[in-house]
């Protein structure tokens, strides 16, 4: 074999598993289409740690979440990450909201969060007094950290043990073969090669299903929809009113937690995401300023200061989800799948939020599946 490991993406989560599995192995290859790490969803998206709230209780988006959350900001500080530990409030803006808190407060703690603390209009104004809410919960464990930074961390930590990134390197092919898979890839130059690997990890992201599919892996429920989310910019001077995340309480079905305030390491604030499933799987950025008002009118019920000029549109991600519209939450799905009849061939598929505060929670998850192949 050409390669042990073959990683398909580099995104923050195939790089954590890159760096992960370069521990132990000295023949690890990560290939990707773009010419840089991070282009797509996990450089658009709110770069929040989140604690681990929302999620379906032992669901792999809760354990991996609370799991990595730990992880992640013991990495920032050991490797000098930017990152900002600044707490959340989830904010009940009328009386029918105050008992749907009260849930997510039940929710956290059977996810094992057990550090919310229910706060009363006093309290909120101590914390944030420029915020409306009758009653909100607070997350002293989420935060926010520098996406960009972590990720080429995570880069040079593989590079550092040896493992090869191959930039520009789009993956068009798949065979199983005796003992592992021949992958071949198109280059930006139009070049074709292929090669040959022991074990193919799948971190494509928004094209996952369509590697899975190319190893003969065709599966309806694993089908990526295209979710955009588009984020609109609280203008200065007023960005200095806030100081920490704000959510309101999430939608139905977690499609989305709702049009939310969310800081950054400069000290810049947005509203976002907002929620649209696209009707075709096209990578679509724009950010529509027809909706400035809808961003206005959400944010203004716990942001009163706010003014319909305060805002203006700043950019849009794409997650890329399993979850059809209307339907219930569904989870990661990460699975070798050797009981469909490709062993040593891994699949991540859905790895929407809280992929990124998970990343190293799921690399660690990634090497349980496949340490007995060393």
């Amino acid at each position: 074999m050409d390669a042990e490991v073959t990683i398909i993406g580099a995104g923050v989560v195939g790089l954590a598993i890159a760096r992960r599995i370069s521990q132990v192995s000295d023949n690890v290859f990560v290939l990707e289409k773009h010419l840089s790490f991070g282009q797509e969803t996990s450089s658009r998206n709110s770069e929040v740690i989140h604690a681990g709230i929302y999620y379906p209780g032992n669901s792999l988006k809760s354990r991996l979440c609370v799991e990595g959350k730990g992880l992640l900001y013991d990495y920032c500080i050991k490797h000098d990450i930017p990152f900002n530990n600044c707490g959340k409030l989830i904010v009940a803006t009328s009386e029918d909201e105050i008992p749907i808190i009260e849930g997510i407060r039940k929710t956290a703690f059977n996810n094992g969060v057990e550090d919310l603390l229910t706060l009363d209009q006093v309290d909120i104004a101590r914390l944030e007094p420029d915020v409306f809410a009758l009653k909100a919960l607070y997350s002293p464990s989420t935060g926010i950290v520098d996406s960009h930074s972590l990720m080429k961390s995570y880069e040079s930590g593989a590079i550092n043990n040896g493992a090869q990134i191959v930039y520009g390197s789009e993956v068009t092919g798949i065979r199983k073969i005796s003992n592992g898979y021949e992958i071949t890839t198109t280059g930006n130059d139009g070049n074709v090669f292929s090669f040959t690997s022991r074990l193919v990890i799948n971190s494509a992201g928004l094209t996952s299903d369509k590697i899975s599919e190319m190893a003969g892996i065709r599966d309806d429920n694993l089908k990526i929809q295209f979710c955009k989310g588009e984020y609109f910019r609280l203008n200065p001077p007023k960005n200095r009113l806030i100081k920490r995340l704000v959510y309101p309480v999430p939608v139905q079905n977690l499609e989305g937690i709702g049009i939310h305030v969310t800081i950054d390491m400069a000290g810049g604030v947005k509203l976002g995401p907002d929620v649209t499933y696209l009707d075709t799987n096209i990578y679509d950025y724009t950010v529509s300023a027809e909706k400035h008002e809808a961003f206005y009118n959400s944010a203004k019920k716990f942001l009163p200061f706010l003014e319909f000029g305060d805002i203006s549109p700043e950019m849009a991600g794409i997650r890329p989800k399993i979850q059809k519209k209307g339907e219930p939450v569904r989870d990661f799905y990460i699975r070798e799948e050797s009981e469909r009849g490709n062993p040593g061939f891994i699949n991540l598929i859905g790895i929407e939020s809280p992929g990124l505060t998970s990343s190293l929670a799921i690399a660690n998850y990634v090497h349980g599946l496949i340490r007995n192949q060393f």
